[in-house]
């Protein structure tokens, strides 16, 4: 007998592949297990626990955007925060910065927030790309040259025709000087993707209780929320 669903699913609810399912056994339960006959993994038609249902990285990604913090999402699917935690970690894991456009104008600017406690401030630098109008690099540190080169290296090899930047004194030493730009409104979009972060990010709320916990988090809640 095979099992109504037209694709393999793993437990975690990411697609696997397209096959056919036939019965495998019980689970501890007592439910019917089904096996994948191309990839061999096993599932069961119905989980009790909801963490296990095959839309619930999705539905995390979308709260996520909606501005709905770690607890909240627990609450609205019924799972552990523990869950949303991992989940959010190794649904980042898997995402890759998009690739870069040759030969286009970015700008570069930094979005204050916090970790651990509100005195431990962090900077989060950003690339947006002005040819395809999204933020393509990002990197979070403290204000200083290492944390600012890491996002303008990548640009650098793309062999970008201009960066536009704020004056921070910084990106006079960084960003080469016949391709640097620092004129009035040149930075109005990322700008403009920073309130974006901001309204749909808890975490990046100027006044919040939900400010991340550890870098990681940030960075990989920054990850989905980006480009997932």
């Amino acid at each position: 007998m095979l099992l109504n669903s037209t694709l393999c699913f793993k437990a975690v609810g990411s697609p696997c592949c397209k096959s056919t399912f036939i019965k495998y056994g019980k689970s501890p339960q007592g439910k019917q297990r089904y096996r994948c006959t191309s990839c061999g993994k096993t599932q069961v038609a119905t989980y009790t626990n909801k963490a296990y249902q095959k839309n619930t990285n999705t539905a995390i990604t979308k709260l996520l955007r909606e501005g709905v913090g770690i607890l909240g999402t627990a609450r609205l699917l019924e799972i552990s925060p523990t869950t949303v935690l991992s989940r959010i970690r190794r649904m980042a894991k898997n995402i890759k910065p998009p690739p870069l456009a040759f030969g286009t104008s970015f700008e570069v600017d930094e979005l204050l927030t916090f970790v651990k406690h509100k005195q431990k401030r962090i900077w989060l630098v950003c690339a947006f790309c002005r040819e395809c109008g999204a933020v393509v690099r990002f990197n979070i540190g403290p204000r200083t040259n290492k944390t600012l080169r890491h996002v303008i290296t990548s640009l650098e090899l793309a062999e970008a025709t201009a960066i536009y930047t704020d004056k921070l004194r910084n990106y006079k030493w960084l960003v080469p000087e016949k391709i640097h730009q620092t004129k009035k409104f040149g930075t109005n979009h990322v700008e403009r993707a920073h309130l974006t972060l901001r309204t749909h990010l808890k975490r990046l709320h100027r006044k919040t209780l939900g400010y991340s916990r550890s870098a990681t988090m940030l960075s990989a809640c920054l990850k989905v929320y980006l480009w997932a």
